[in-house]
């Protein structure tokens, strides 16, 4: 099987996957899949779940969005925020999805595209969480 190299950079923090037979990344149009040997590209990535296969076993990961750069044998994943599913503390999601929802309800000043941002990432944290 053929395996290309995975780079996630965020703010924070950089990892470096190796033997990635494929990702599924939330692109702004849908998800999208990316195999070895994939066209070169950059896509924009949205608020959403990315699957790796890596050794024949899948792994979760929740991220804010940001971009993907497909290379000839690597893939980078440029990204505001990402967790696996197993660092996702679910009592703490549930607590921001508690609060996205209540700004929400309340209609405060708040910008109404913060709002729903915050609750998509929200949404989107726990249920990569389950995973």
């Amino acid at each position: 099987m053929n395996n290309f190299n995975l780079e996630i950079v965020t703010p924070i923090r950089e990892l470096d996957e190796e033997k990635v037979s494929y990702i599924r990344c939330p692109g702004l149009d849908g998800s999208f899949g990316i195999m070895a040997n994939h066209r070169e590209g950059v896509f924009a990535l949205s608020v959403g779940e990315i699957k790796i296969l890596k050794n024949g076993k899948e792994e979760y990961w929740a991220t804010g969005g940001g971009f993907a750069e497909i290379m000839k044998d690597k893939v980078k994943l440029l990204v505001e925020s990402i967790e696996t599913s197993s660092e996702i503390d679910s009592a703490r999601a549930e607590k921001s999805l508690e609060r996205a929802t209540q700004r929400k309800s309340e209609h405060n000043n708040l910008d109404e595209e913060r709002i729903e941002a915050s609750l998509m990432r929200a949404i989107n944290r726990l249920s990569v969480s389950r995973r």
